[in-house]
């Protein structure tokens, strides 16, 4: 896992040891964190479609450099003063994001939904400027422009990286899915208690995140199901041994007839007690997973 590791903690190498975090762990930045998430993610295999993340991520050049280097796409927020290469007048040319957004005649624009929101569809006016006409990739770079239909002066920026024929409606769909993340945490942190924890050590905070983190995951998969009106396998859901192969205990699932199981607790991990004295209580800091980038399905 991924830490936000705030360098308070990682320049105090003796407050590091107390708190039992391992030595290798580093101070890293989020886009350097999320470097490292979405390397270990598409090296797995996970399937994704695009790479959406804020300003904290689009405007890392080294980030959007290794997502075209794996021709993963992506759309990718970034602030107004945001330098990008656009042909001008028949020329190239270097300009602001908000100067070459304001180029763009007014049909540019369209109305598009971004997606449903708490109080109904996200609709806001999008339109699109080629940028980068140096690249010849066979691939299409845009500055993707959002504009507010109540208040004009209200935009907001994009970079975007994909297939030469995406659509505008696709690079919108992408841009919208960033606010899950938000939801995501909303719901972990009310579902399941992913900020409810106090902990001294490293390890008491890495097994709860993981376990809030599993759990979650287990019940968006069920919600999900239920949604759909499908009915999930267990074995999906929980894989204990290979698919097709039959249970080597009657208690794999389910008890067997006759056989009554007492409630219990399940044994996660195993550790030899430490030696070291309880650690007196610190100012409150909190050591927060770093998850702002969204891998979204196509």
């Amino acid at each position: 896992m991924n830490v936000d590791l705030p360098k308070a903690w990682t320049e105090d190498a003796e407050r590091c040891e107390q708190a039992g975090i391992p030595a290798e762990v580093e101070f890293a930045t989020k886009p350097e964190l999320a470097m490292r998430m979405l390397v270990r993610a598409l090296d797995a295999g996970v399937p994704a479609a695009w790479v959406t993340g804020d300003e904290v991520y689009g405007q890392r050049f080294k980030l959007r450099r290794m997502l075209e280097e794996r021709d993963m796409p992506y759309v990718l927020a970034v602030p107004v003063n945001q330098r990008v290469f656009a042909s001008l007048d028949g020329r190239v040319g270097e300009l602001r994001t908000d100067a070459l957004a304001a180029r763009l005649p007014a049909q540019a624009f369209k109305k598009i939904s971004a997606g449903a929101g708490a109080k109904g569809p996200r609709v806001y006016h999008w339109a699109r400027a080629a940028v980068r006409p140096l690249e010849d990739t066979g691939q299409g770079y845009w500055l993707l422009v959002r504009r507010s239909i109540t208040d004009p002066s209200d935009l907001a920026y994009y970079l975007c990286f994909g297939p030469a024929n995406t659509p505008l409606r696709e690079l919108v769909r992408v841009a919208g899915a960033r606010w899950a993340i938000e939801e995501s945490f909303q719901t972990a942190k009310s579902d399941v208690g992913l900020d409810q924890y106090q902990v001294r050590r490293w390890d008491g905070w890495y097994r709860h995140i993981t376990l809030a983190m599993l759990a979650h995951a287990f019940l968006s998969v069920t919600r999900a199901g239920s949604e759909k009106g499908a009915r999930i396998p267990v074995d999906d859901l929980i894989p204990l041994r290979p698919r097709g192969q039959a249970p080597t205990r009657t208690t794999d699932l389910a008890p067997g007839p006759g056989h009554h199981r007492r409630p219990g607790m399940v044994t996660i991990a195993t550790t030899t007690p430490g030696t070291s004295p309880p650690l007196p209580l610190r100012q409150p800091r909190s050591l927060a997973t770093s998850a702002t980038v969204v891998l979204a399905g196509p």
